[in-house]
This record gives structure tokens, sequence and C-alpha cells, in this order.
């Protein structure tokens, strides 16, 4: 196996283990933000005791988060040097202000957050959360700019003499329409994430707590949970809502810019529609061991149309078409690959270089990209399904019955968005190749030249190994503490001005 063929499996493996991490980060620090707001509005305990009960699982899943993010840096050093190289210029300043900026926010004042609970007047205590959930949200903010750009590479010239792309236009980075597409999008999807973490939780403690016998104590827990469910099941609609609507747009944009991409995403081998005809989506196509071609396929016609260019008869190019178009294209050095949209300037600067590369095959993994984009989908309505059964159970004072069939759905609602989000990612990145940078550097290209298969192999089974124990490490807390429920009343001290002392004051 080649170094590039493993140190893709690396990261792949690093990163997909990462993101199960990250959309929960994103959106259960504003959520957790939400229930310590309704406390400090209201004064109602239930929401102070969901604050920390929810807070204190976030923080877990935080803690990983950074762990496993750190090692994803490194690999752009040890496996993709040349990678690193040819894009320096540009991923330099969307990192560095993830890093001085947006993680500087959400960990100074997440740390706030944890040791302030009686150390700083309620209001202020309120704020630090609020700016930690800001933080999560610009760390996405120049993550996805960054890969954005290597899906769409604007706002960049190619310098022949040091032979990288350097950045001409840092506002194209964060008005490239890709990511214009893709932060509303990865947003919303997180919140579902969110949302069925919440849900699964809440729904799970309710059906627990449903016996006649309830103590006081109990029935104050209902109430909490009750009222987390009804909460987390809105966000969990209301945000597959918004990830449908969103995901159309950046259908849309995905077309304009990566064709090839939305071709295999629909196992689409020959140009549909157009002069009258429709574009079909496919439910189902089963295509050769090789992925060269369909055997069974069943379609919906016109709904290609309308995800690709918002009309059912649009003409879409198919695998086959943009193939020849990229071999016509590439032999004449003017590769450029939007087929229908305007000429993107590194591309076609690139042009003469990528002559001398030798990319020969322009066909992502077909069955990946086809799989992939169809489990993001159906995993997603399967979690808005169980948010709207939730909300239909606990419906007039109702509670819902311990189960097989209720830890099934609340499996569901809590893995299903995790893995399709990972599926989108999955998706995304795949769908590229065979570009690292989309029609400029090849993946091939982008390896370290200086490591061997054998150092890249070990170093995947060191960081498997280890994310293998983290995991472990990872459920066995999240279990302990969400089966453990909500914490007891008990209030923390209210700082109400300078003269009330802090314990680190001085």
């Amino acid at each position: 196996m080649s170094p590039e063929t493993i140190a893709r499996w690396q990261f792949g493996i690093t990163t997909v283990y990462h993101y199960f991490f990250v959309p929960v980060t994103i959106a259960l620090s504003l959520l957790v933000a939400v229930m310590q707001t309704m406390w400090y509005r209201s004064g109602d305990e239930k929401f102070l005791r969901l604050t920390k009960f929810y807070g204190k699982l976030f923080l877990i899943n935080f803690a990983m988060g950074v762990v496993t993010g750190i090692v994803q840096e490194f690999q752009f050093g040890m496996n993709w040097s040349e990678y690193s190289r040819f894009v320096g210029d540009i991923f330099g300043a969307p990192l560095a202000l993830e890093a001085l900026l947006a993680f500087f926010l959400e960990s100074t004042f997440l740390g706030l957050w944890i040791f302030g609970w009686d150390k700083l007047p309620k209001k202020l205590h309120l704020m630090t959360i609020w700016l930690a959930a800001i933080g999560t949200m610009l760390s996405a903010i120049f993550i996805l700019a960054a890969n954005s750009f290597m899906q769409n590479p604007v706002g960049a010239m190619y310098n022949p003499v040091t032979d990288r792309a350097e950045m001409t236009d840092f506002m194209a980075l964060l008005t490239n329409p890709v990511f214009l597409a893709t932060f509303p999008h990865t947003l919303a999807a997180a919140y579902m994430a969110a949302g069925g973490f919440i849900l699964a939780i809440a729904v799970w403690h309710l059906a627990r707590l449903n016996k006649a016998n309830r103590t006081e104590l109990e029935d104050t827990d209902v109430s909490a949970y009750r009222w987390a469910a009804k909460f987390s099941a809105w966000v969990l609609i209301v945000a597959g809502f918004g990830t449908i609507l969103t995901g159309d747009f950046q259908g849309k944009i995905m077309y304009q810019v990566q064709p090839m991409k939305m071709a295999a995403a629909e196992a689409l081998y020959e140009t549909a529609g157009g002069n009258g005809e429709m574009a079909p989506f496919s439910l189902l196509t089963i295509g050769t061991l090789d992925g060269s071609r369909p055997v069974f396929e069943l379609h919906v016609p016109g709904v290609l149309g309308l995800l690709a260019k918002g009309d059912p008869y649009a003409e879409i190019h198919g695998i086959r078409n943009l193939e020849e178009i990229y071999n016509e294209r590439l032999a004449n050095a003017e590769f450029n690959l939007p087929v229908d949209a305007a000429e993107n300037s590194l591309q076609a600067a690139y042009a003469d270089k990528l002559r001398t590369v030798g990319v020969t095959n322009f066909v992502p993994n077909i069955p990946v990209s086809y799989w992939t984009f169809r489990i993001m989908m159906t995993l997603g309505f399967i979690a808005m399904a169980v948010g709207a059964w939730t909300l239909w159970a606990l419906r007039k004072d109702k509670l819902p019955k311990s189960g097989a069939l209720l830890n099934l759905a609340l499996l569901a609602v809590v893995l299903g968005p995790l893995f399709a989000n990972s599926a989108g990612w999955i998706f995304t990145e795949m769908g590229r190749q065979p570009w690292i940078v989309a029609g400029v550097l090849p993946t091939a290209s982008a390896v370290s030249p200086g490591v061997g298969a054998g150092t890249v192999f070990a170093s995947m089974i060191g960081f498997t190994l280890l994310y293998g124990a983290l995991a472990v490490v990872e459920v066995g807390l999240m279990v302990h503490y969400a089966k453990a429920g909500l914490p007891a009343e008990v209030p923390p001290v209210e700082i109400k001005g300078e003269d009330d002392v802090l314990s680190f004051a001085y």
C-alpha cells in the first residue's frame, strides 16, 4: 500500500473520530447557555439543574474534542508537507485566527464558567457561557472557511517561482460561495446532533420515572426532563428543516463548482435532463463491484434537476461527459472544474503545471460518494421523526414507557445525527477526489515526500489504538454522568457586587 493511501486512511480515521465531538460541542454550548438564561430570567431551579447536568456532559465532550483535534494539525506536517507548503500562505490566516481568537475565547470563558459559579456575579457568569458558545461558532467559521478553499479555491493566485498558491484576497475566503453554503448547513446539522443528544437522555429518564409512586423530588425531575425533552425535540425538528433548506442551497453551489461530486453522489454516468427531459434523482442504484456502471436503478424524475439547478428539466452532466470535458481541457492547458459557471482563476493559472503532474482519473469513489450522501439524509429524517414522536408522546402530561422499541428510538436519535454529520463530511471530502485542492493540487502530489509507508502505517496504528482507548473513556464517562441524572437543588452563592469577596481576590 502506498504512503498516500495509508496517510489518507490515517487522516480519515482521526478526522471522523474527532468530528463525533465537534457538532455536539458547537450546538450544546449554546443550548446550555439558553438553559442558564432561562434560570437567570425565571429563577426556576429546574433550569439551573438542567444547566449543570447538560453542562457537565458538554465539558466531557469538549475536552475529548480538544484532545482529538490537536492530532489533525500534526498530520499536516507529518504526512502532508507538500500540501502544507502549497497552501500554507492561505491556510495560515484562518487557522491562526481559529487558534488565537476562537479557541482563546471558548477556552478562557469556559474556564471562567466552570470555576465561576460561586465567584462571579450571576449576570457576569451567564455572559461567560455565551462568550464560550460564540467562540465555538467562530472556530467553525475559520475551519470551514479553510476547508471551503479546498472545495473552491478562491482569493489566491499561483506563483510559478515559489510553486505555491498565495493569498490575494482574505475576504474572498469568507465570501466563498461554498463557505456561505457550508457554514449554515453544518451549523444546522450540529443542532440536530445536540438536540438528539439532549432528547435521548431526557426521554430515557422520563421513561424511568414513569411510575405511580414517585417521590416529590422525582416529580420535580419529571418537570425538568419534560421541558428538556420538548425543548430538544423542537430544536431537532427546526434544525432538521434548516438542514434540508441549507442542504438544497449547498447542492446548487456544489454543482456549480464541483459538478463531478454531484454526478458521483447520484451515480449519474450519462448526462441527463435538458431538451424537455427531466433529470432523475436516484432512490437506489446498484453498480458493478468496480463502481464503473450501474446494474439496477430506481429513480424519481425531475428531482436531480431541482437539487442541482432548481429546474426539473435542467441538463445535469454525467460522469463520462465530465471526464471527456476535463481530459480535453487538461490537454489544452486550460483546466477549470466549473462547467456551467465562471472560470476559477487559480485553477486556470495552474493549468500548465497541472499537465506535468499526470492526472488521468477525475472520478471519485462512486459507491462511497453515493451511499454516504444517502446515509446522511436517511439518518437525518429518522432523527426528525423521533423528535416529532417525542412531542406526540409527551402530550397532555403523558410519559413514555420503557421498552426495547423506546431504547432503539433513543439510540437512533442520539447516534443518527452524529453518524449523519460524519457521513456528510466523508461525502464532502471523498467526493472532492482526486483533488486535495479542487482542480489544482492532486491528493497524490500532496503527501510528504520523505515519509515512507511503514512510518505512516505505524503512526496510524498508534493513533487508532489511542483513539480506541479514548472512546472507551468517553463512552464510560458519558453513560455514567447521563445515568446519574439531575444534580440536587443547591443554588450557588450569588455575588452581587464588588464588596462580596471573591476567593481569588486580594
